[in-house]
């Protein structure tokens, strides 16, 4: 059987780094990489599993708000993220958010966001890092607590914007030392994480590496469940 196929969302142009560290990461374990941009029609390719990356804020007229920060949106992105997301959960298939693409899946089950969070802030600092120098505390009994380690794990931090009211049927599995929600999952799924961190630059910490190595597995699950189906 060929390996799982694994939709990489970025935007049409640049984010060439944490685009290809995702696509290693997704090698690494035997998963099979393809970028899609919003020049693409996702329906085109038959994926398995999902990666939204992060990058630029999450554009608030998807969640009726009114823009409280200087805009630095992608419109055209918004639209292909949202659409792979929801065609993801119709199917069932494992996602992995990163950051906005944390963002976008809780959007997209009626979520809403805070557009800043330096004043949100007193336990931590808003300084971006790839480092991971900031904690991150995950629930015992979530899903996210199997891949990565239950209690506290150091992260790193590139975002200005975080979940705000959960999204349905999402629950939160890790918030920051200032409550600030830094993980959502839904634990009716068997992988659909969306993570406020980048993974993708911790690959060097294996627990980091194993969201990636989990959702190759799901994937692969999808694939044997889809071609038992073919054959009935």
């Amino acid at each position: 059987m060929a390996r799982p196929l694994i939709a990489i969302t970025g935007p049409e142009r640049g984010a060439f780094g944490p685009r290809r560290l995702v696509e290693l990461a997704v090698r690494l374990y035997g998963g099979r990489p393809i970028h899609i941009r919003p020049s693409h029609t996702p329906s085109a390719f038959d994926y398995q599993g999902v990666v939204i990356t992060g990058g630029h804020d999450v554009d608030p007229v998807l969640y009726a708000a009114e823009p409280e920060v200087e805009p630095r949106y992608d419109q055209a992105r918004d639209l292909l993220e949202s659409a792979v997301i929801r065609d993801a959960l119709t199917r069932r298939l494992p996602v992995l958010g990163i950051c906005r693409g944390a963002q976008l899946l809780n959007v997209c089950r009626g979520g809403t966001l805070f557009q800043e969070l330096r004043s949100r802030r007193r336990k931590t600092s808003n300084r971006w890092t790839v480092l991971p120098l900031k904690t991150v505390d995950v629930k015992h009994d979530s899903r996210l607590a199997t891949i990565i380690g239950p209690d506290q794990s150091r992260i790193n931090s590139l975002h200005n914007q975080g979940i705000d009211r959960v999204g349905d049927g999402l629950r939160v599995c890790a918030r920051d030392l200032d409550g600030i929600v830094q993980a959502v999952e839904d634990p009716s799924a068997a992988f659909q994480i969306g993570v406020q961190w980048h993974p993708e630059f911790l690959i060097l910490i294996r627990r980091q590496r194993h969201l990636f190595k989990t959702l190759v597995e799901q994937a692969r699950v999808v694939q044997i469940r889809n071609a038992e189906h073919a054959t009935r």
